[in-house]
C-alpha cells in the first residue's frame, strides 16, 4: 500500500451527491429521514461536502434544509445547497431566493456549458446564458455563501464548441465561483479524450472538478483520469446510486485515491470505515448491498477456485490487490466444486477446527458430489460447517425427526398450511403441529412448537429469508429444487440450504440445519 500524502482541506476536495443525484435512481426513494440518516454516515466517512438536494424544487428538500439545521451536527463535512442559475430574462434575488435562504453555506450552481442546449433547451441567447451564470454566481457570493459551478454536459459542449464551453466557465470563475465542475452530463465519455479536455482546461488556470455518469462504465476512470490532469474537485454518489447507469462510485475514487495514489482524502483513519458506510446506506436506502461492488462488496475478496486459495494460504497478496481490512471489508474463502485442500484447510481453521488430511480430502469428494446434484455451499456456509463437522465425528445432533406430514388446503375462501412433525429429543418422543401462511411457514412453527421447551433459544432465531430455485428443468415440475434459508440470532445471520424434488423437503433440510446451527452457537449440549 501507498503511505498516504496528506492534502490539505481545502485543496482537494471529496463532494457527495447521494442526497440528490443519488436519489434519481429507478425505484430509489429517499424520506426527510432517509435523507439526515444517510448525511450522517457520510459525515462519519469524512466526506468534504453532502449535498442535500434542490431547496426550490420540491417540499421534501425544503423540509430536509429546515430540519438540518437543527438536526444536522456534522464534524467533517459541509452542507451544500444544489440549484440552477436564474431563468432567462428572470429577477435573480427572487429566481435565487431559495438558495440564499436554505442556510447551506455552499451552494453549487448548475448552469449549461453546451451552446446546443443553450439555444435549444433554454432557448435562449449564447450572451443570454452567460449573463444567467454571472449575475447569479455574483448573487449569491454577495450573500456570503460559497460558489461551485456545475457545467452541464460541460464537454460536449467542449466537443461542439470548445471556445464557448470555457467562456462559460471564466465567466463563472470571474463572478466569484471557487471551483469549476466539468459534468460528463450524458457520460458518454471515455478516458484518454476525457483527460486530454480537463488537462486543456486545467492549463487555462481555473479550478476544475469532475463529476462523470456511468453511462459507459467508465465513471470511475473517468473521475481518476481527471484527478490525475490536475482536477481537484471530485463528485460522486454512495455506492454509484444515480439515474440511468448511475453516477461515480465515490466509494471506489476514494480507494483508489488513498489506497493506490497515496492522496489521503478522507481524514486520518477513516477509510476503514468505508465498507460499514456503503452498507449502512444501502440499508437505508432500501438497495441490497451489490456483493460484487470493488472494494466493500462481500464478493470483492472471495476466492473460489482451489488454485487461488492455496497460493494465498503461502501470500494473500498473491491474490489480493491489497489488503481488505484497510477498507474494512474482509477475505472470504468460497467452498465449492472448485475448492482445493487449501480452501477446505483454511476455512476450518477460521471455524476453529483443524481437520486431518484425509478428512480435508473427504470433504472435497462430498463436496463435489452434492454440489453436483444442485448443493451450493458458497451461499449456505453454515451447512458446509456442518458437513465438516460431521466428516470429523463432530456433528451436533440435537433432535432426530420421524416424520413430518403437511396439509394445505382451501377453506372458506383461505388458503391454510397445516404441518405435524414427529421427532426425537433429549430421550423424549414429542409430536407438534403448527399452521402457517404457507407450508415451510407451518412446518417452521410446528418445529418451534415440537422444541422450544426443550431449547428455549429457538425462541431468539428467526428466518429471515428464504429462497426457491429450480436446479434441474428436465422434468419440468419433477425437477430439483434448492432452498436457501437465512436466518438471525438478532447479532449475526447464516446460511444453510436443502436439496431435493419435492420443496418441502428440501425446506426441511435447510431448516433442520439452520436450527442446528443456532443452537451450536449457542453452546447448547447436544444429543450427539
Amino acid at each position: 500500500m501507498t503511505t498516504p500524502t496528506t492534502v490539505p482541506p481545502d485543496a482537494f476536495h471529496v463532494y457527495d451527491t447521494t442526497l440528490r443525484d443519488g436519489a434519481q435512481r429507478e425505484g430509489l426513494s429517499l424520506s426527510v429521514n432517509d435523507k439526515l440518516a444517510i448525511a450522517r454516515h457520510l459525515d462519519d466517512l469524512g466526506v468534504g461536502f453532502i449535498e442535500g438536494g434542490w431547496p426550490g424544487a420540491n417540499p421534501k428538500d425544503a423540509e430536509f434544509f429546515r430540519r438540518a439545521r437543527t438536526e444536522l451536527t456534522l464534524s467533517s463535512a459541509q452542507l451544500a445547497a444544489f440549484g440552477s442559475t436564474r431563468r432567462a430574462g428572470g429577477d435573480t434575488a427572487q429566481d435565487l431566493a431559495h438558495l440564499r435562504e436554505s442556510g447551506a453555506g455552499v451552494v453549487t450552481l448548475v448552469a449549461k456549458a453546451d451552446v446546443r442546449h443553450v439555444e435549444r433547451a433554454l432557448r435562449t441567447t449564447r450572451e443570454e446564458n452567460l449573463a444567467m451564470i454571472r449575475d447569479s454566481v455574483a448573487h449569491l457570493t454577495a450573500e456570503g455563501q460559497r460558489v461551485f459551478l456545475d457545467a452541464e454536459h460541460f464537454f460536449d459542449g467542449y466537443l461542439a464548441d470548445p471556445v464557448y464551453a470555457v467562456e462559460c466557465l471564466t465567466v463563472a470563475a470571474e463572478a466569484g465561483a471557487d471551483v469549476l465542475v466539468l459534468c460528463d452530463t450524458n457520460g458518454g465519455m471515455l478516458p484518454y479524450r476525457l483527460a486530454d479536455i480537463v488537462g486543456a482546461v486545467v492549463g487555462t488556470g481555473l479550478r476544475v472538478g469532475i463529476h462523470a455518469h456511468n453511462d459507459t462504465a467508465c465513471a470511475v476512470a473517468n473521475s481518476l483520469a481527471a484527478i490525475d490532469v490536475g482536477a481537484t474537485h471530485v463528485q460522486g454518489t454512495a455506492n454509484g446510486y444515480g439515474e440511468r447507469c448511475g453516477n461515480a462510485d465515490l466509494f471506489s475514487v476514494i480507494s483508489a485515491l488513498e489506497v493506490k495514489t497515496g492522496r489521503q482524502v478522507l481524514p486520518p483513519g477513516r477509510l476503514v470505515e468505508l465498507g460499514r458506510v456503503a452498507h449502512a446506506v444501502a440499508e437505508v436506502a432500501n438497495i441490497a448491498p451489490d456483493a460484487h461492488q470493488p472494494w466493500v462488496g462481500s464478493s470483492a475478496f472471495a476466492h473460489k477456485a482451489g488454485l487461488h486459495v492455496s497460493a494465498i494460504k503461502a501470500d494473500p497478496d498473491l491474490y489480493q490487490h491489497v489488503d481488505p481490512a484497510v477498507v474494512g471489508n474482509d477475505m472470504r474463502l468460497l467452498v465449492s466444486e472448485l475448492a482445493g485442500r487449501a480452501t477446505i484447510e483454511l476455512k476450518g481453521r477460521a471455524l476453529g477446527l483443524e481437520p486431518d488430511r484425509d478428512t480435508v480430502l473427504r470433504v472435497i469428494d462430498r463436496v463435489k458430489d452434492l454440489e453436483s446434484v444442485g448443493y451450493s455451499f458458497e451461499a449456505a456456509e453454515a451447512s458446509f460447517e456442518l458437513l465438516l463437522r460431521e466428516e470429523m465425528g463432530e456433528r451436533p445432533h440435537f433432535f432426530r425427526l420421524e416424520s413430518w406430514r403437511v396439509i394445505v388446503e382451501s377453506r372458506g375462501g383461505e388458503v391454510i398450511s397445516e404441518a405435524t412433525v414427529k421427532l426425537h429429543a433429549k430421550g423424549e418422543r414429542i409430536v407438534a403441529t403448527g399452521e402457517g401462511n404457507g407450508p415451510v411457514n407451518a412446518l417452521d412453527n410446528a418445529m418451534r412448537q415440537a422444541l422450544q421447551a426443550l431449547y428455549p433459544g429457538l425462541a431468539r432465531l428467526e428466518l429471515v429469508d428464504y429462497k426457491v430455485r429450480i436446479v434441474s428443468g428436465e422434468h419440468g415440475t419433477d425437477a430439483v429444487t434448492r432452498v436457501l434459508v437465512e436466518t438471525s440470532d438478532g447479532v449475526t445471520e447464516w446460511d444453510t440450504v436443502g436439496v431435493h424434488e419435492n420443496v418441502i423437503q428440501a425446506s426441511w433440510q435447510a431448516l433442520e440445519e439452520a436450527y442446528t446451527t443456532g443452537l451450536l452457537r449457542q453452546g447448547i449440549d447436544a444429543d450427539r
